[in-house]
């Protein structure tokens, strides 16, 4: 077995070094993982400059570049070989509903997922690392629950939430899925010593879409929340009536 993890808070966060640890044993583990924090980047890969990779004082690799980035040039040309199983995170917060959309950590683990390698990205509920302990033992459990008893079909992704709850561990998991939120809140706008107008992004939406069944009700009520996700976006519900509506264009185009 070898287990490839990564995340977005960086090579030097607290829930990065747990996961790596509450791994141990499992298999030979590679860790690479940004430079610096990249919240909120996505599946973006940098294409305008060259990637550095860099490695720290306790043998993790680190590069200059996303969460993306760093699962790409792991599995296109560094690692000696394929892992089995590509991991991310653990994330400072919580990575729920829309949030799946922008978040690094999930877009990590996707990465090995369009690979054709399971995958899973861990993700604290709330901010601060509380119970960071309690949350390592949930995605060991889960992790050796998937490698005994693996899904029919592969590759898998999934998304899991864990409560900052010291004893989340024995608390049970929901398999959900994602919730929705409220359109996120208006820009912060700033001016910089220079006069010039600046803006923050504002602060996410409350739920709008939390009710049973959903990841952020699983985890409301102290439940490991865990999504199966998939890339494919196409609107299948609606292709009948797209075809209907532009009938006329695609006669109009012959």
């Amino acid at each position: 077995m070898r287990i490839l993890i990564a995340n977005d808070d960086g090579y030097l966060a607290p829930g990065l070094d747990a996961l790596v640890q509450a791994c141990s044993g499992l298999g030979e583990i590679d860790v690479v993982a940004p430079e610096q924090n990249a919240s909120g980047t996505s599946n973006s890969l940098t294409l305008s400059r060259p990637l550095s990779v860099f490695t720290a004082f306790n043998g993790y690799r680190y590069i200059n570049g996303t969460p993306s980035d760093c699962v790409h040039v792991a599995l296109t040309g560094m690692l000696p070989r394929r892992p089995d199983l590509v991991l991310s995170g653990i994330n400072n917060g919580a990575n729920m509903g829309d949030d799946t959309l922008y978040s690094g950590t999930v877009a990590a683990a996707m990465e090995g997922f369009l690979f054709g390698i399971p995958a899973i990205a861990f993700s604290l509920v709330d901010k601060g690392w509380a119970h960071l302990d309690a949350a390592a033992r949930v995605a060991r459990a889960l992790v050796e629950q998937v490698l005994r008893e693996p899904p029919a079909s592969v590759p898998w992704l999934l998304n899991v939430n864990i409560p900052n709850r010291p004893d989340v561990d024995g608390a049970g998991v929901e398999v959900t899925r994602l919730g929705r939120r409220h359109a996120s809140e208006p820009v912060i706008r700033q001016t910089s010593p220079r006069g010039d107008d600046i803006y923050w992004i504002g602060p996410a939406g409350d739920a709008r879409e939390a009710g049973a069944g959903t990841d952020f009700h699983a985890t409301a009520l102290g439940y490991v929340s865990v999504t199966p996700l998939q890339v494919d976006l196409t609107d299948h519900a609606g292709l009948g009536a797209w075809r209907r509506a532009l009938s006329g264009a695609k006669e109009g185009a012959r």
